[in-house]
C-alpha cells in the first residue's frame, strides 16, 4: 500500500519505497485538473505512484509532466516505466540529462559500477528508455531559466549544479517553495529532534562541485522560500537555518577529504571521517537516537559520499598538475 502525505490540497509527498520507508520521495503537484510528478523514483516505485493517482481519483491521462530533477536513478530510474502508464505526459529534463533518458545504457553501466549488478537489479529494476518525441528539454543554463504552466500554476526551472551538472531545481511561486532534488542536501525524518531537522550533504559520484553548489544555494535563497521540498525526505521549513547547516557540512566534507587525500587507505579514512563527523554533530545537538541506529541510517549515504569525494580529489589533483 502506497505511503503518502498530503502537504497541501495540491501537493502530495509520496514515498518511493527505496531501501526503507522515508528515504526517498516523489511529489504529485496539481492545478485545475492538470498534474505533474516531480521525480519518478525507480521502476519499482511506479505502482505506488499510480496507486496515489487512483486514491485521489485522478485519471492517468490528466498527468501532463514527469519532472526528474536530475538523472540519478533514485530520481529518474522509473521515468520510462512511469511514462508508459501516463499517455499524455512529457518528460521534462535538464539539457545534460536528456540523452540519458532516451538511451539509459550509460546510466545503467555507471550505477552498476557503483552498486554491483545484483544490487542494481534489486534496487532499481528495469530501466526503460523514454521515446525522444516525449522528451521536453528544460532549457536552463547559468544565465537562463525555463518556465512551464501546470494549469494556472507557474513553475520556474533553474540550472542548479553542485551535486550534479544535469540538475535543475523547480520554483513553485504558489506555495513559495523549491523542489530541490539533492542540491539542498538530505534530511531524514528519523533524525528530527526538538523541532529541528538534521541536514547532510550528498556528494555522490561523479560531479560534486562545491563552488557551483554555493552558487546554486545563493539562487535558491534569493527567492526567500518558505519551504524546501526534498527528495530525501519531505518538506522542510527552517530554510535559512538548514542552509547554514548544509554549508557547514559541505565545508567539513572538503576538510575531511583533504586530510585523507594522500592516505594509502584513503577510502576507509574518508568513510570513517564522514561517519564520525555526523555522529559527533548528532551528539552535540543532544539527539537521543542510538549510535547503532544512526550508523544504519547513514551508512549507505556515507559510502556513496566517500566515493564522490574521492572522484573530486582526483579531479583537483589533475587540475593542479595541469593548470
Amino acid at each position: 500500500m502506497a505511503r503518502y502525505t498530503r502537504l497541501y490540497e495540491d501537493i502530495v509527498c509520496i514515498d518511493t519505497e527505496q531501501h526503507r520507508p522515508r528515504l526517498a520521495a516523489c511529489y504529485l503537484v496539481g492545478s485545475g485538473g492538470h498534474y505533474a510528478f516531480v521525480e519518478s523514483g525507480t521502476s519499482r516505485s511506479v505502482p505506488a505512484l499510480l496507486e496515489v493517482l487512483a486514491a485521489f481519483d485522478i485519471a492517468r491521462s490528466a498527468v501532463d509532466y514527469v519532472m526528474p530533477t536530475h538523472v540519478h536513478l533514485d530520481h529518474a530510474g522509473g521515468a520510462g516505466a512511469l511514462m508508459r502508464a501516463l499517455p499524455n505526459a512529457r518528460l521534462v529534463i535538464h539539457p545534460r540529462g536528456a540523452r540519458h533518458m532516451i538511451d539509459p545504457s550509460q546510466l545503467i553501466a555507471g550505477a552498476t559500477a557503483v552498486y554491483g549488478e545484483a544490487a542494481m537489479r534489486a534496487t532499481y529494476g528495469e530501466i526503460v528508455p523514454v521515446p525522444k518525441e516525449r522528451v521536453l528539454v528544460a532549457d536552463v543554463a547559468p544565465d537562463r531559466d525555463f518556465e512551464l504552466m501546470l494549469g494556472s500554476r507557474r513553475l520556474r526551472f533553474i540550472d542548479s549544479p553542485g551535486h550534479a551538472r544535469h540538475h535543475y531545481a523547480i520554483w513553485d511561486e504558489q506555495s513559495r517553495g523549491w523542489f530541490t532534488g539533492d542540491v539542498f542536501g538530505l534530511s531524514y525524518r528519523e533524525f528530527d529532534h526538538a523541532g529541528r531537522n538534521y541536514l547532510l550533504p550528498t556528494t555522490s559520484p561523479t560531479q560534486f562541485d562545491p563552488v557551483a553548489w554555493e552558487a546554486s544555494l545563493q539562487r535558491i535563497l534569493a527567492a526567500h522560500p518558505e519551504h524546501i521540498y526534498l527528495t530525501h525526505y519531505n518538506r522542510i521549513d527552517a530554510v535559512e537555518t538548514l542552509a547554514a547547516d548544509l554549508r557547514a557540512g559541505l565545508a567539513a566534507y572538503q576538510q575531511i577529504a583533504h586530510a585523507c587525500a594522500v592516505a594509502p587507505d584513503r577510502h576507509a579514512r574518508l568513510y570513517a571521517g564522514l561517519m564520525d563527523f555526523h555522529l559527533g554533530q548528532l551528539r552535540e545537538r543532544g539527539n537521543p537516537i542510538a549510535e547503532t541506529r544512526a550508523r544504519e541510517l547513514l551508512e549507505l549515504d556515507i559510502e556513496i559520499n566517500a566515493q564522490g569525494l574521492e572522484v573530486w580529489l582526483e579531479r583537483e589533483r589533475q587540475a593542479a598538475a595541469h593548470p
